[in-house]
């Protein structure tokens, strides 16, 4: 999880929303993504599907059943059906997503009757996770408002 979190902070100072997820094979990262929506203008640029793509590559095949899959935020809709897809047995997720979340918070995708579901850890290193996210908000907002991030927290 210390890997997808430096992503994450890589996709930050990109302007992204910080997300990042690595796939896990016997300990070894074999699939490394994080969010670029903004910066390749596509919907599919998750971190969750840029690092199953990596692990499909590196390991020559689509069913990554020997992996793991662990991700700052709680994988989307698009993300969660990859992870089913991908075969990968177990999904760890830090921050909590209420307004998108599959894997408990608006909806339980692995709970539905497809042939494949995955387990879930949820809220590994939330606090973490959540800051990262929190911090990148609470940033965007002050720019917007034409306030340095330095000020918003004196206010």
């Amino acid at each position: 999880m210390r890997e997808a979190i430096r992503l994450a902070q890589e996709a930050a100072a990109e302007g992204e929303v910080p997300v990042g997820a690595v796939v896990v094979k016997d300990g070894v990262i074999v699939g490394r993504g994080r969010n670029r929506r903004e910066k390749v203008k596509n919907a599919l640029c998750h971190a969750e599907i840029e690092a199953i793509d990596e692990a499909c590559r590196t390991l020559h095949g689509w069913r990554l059943w020997q992996c793991e899959l662990y991700v700052t935020l709680e994988p989307c809709p698009m993300c969660a059906g990859a992870a089913i897809n991908a075969r990968l047995p177990v999904v760890v997720f830090g921050a909590y997503d209420p307004k998108a979340g599959s894997c408990g918070s608006v909806i339980s995708m692995f709970d539905l009757p497809y042939n494949h579901k995955p387990a879930v850890v949820a809220g590994y290193l939330e606090e973490e996770c959540s800051a990262l996210l929190s911090r990148f908000f609470r940033d965007l907002r002050a720019r917007r408002r034409g306030v340095s991030p330095t000020e918003e927290e004196s206010v």
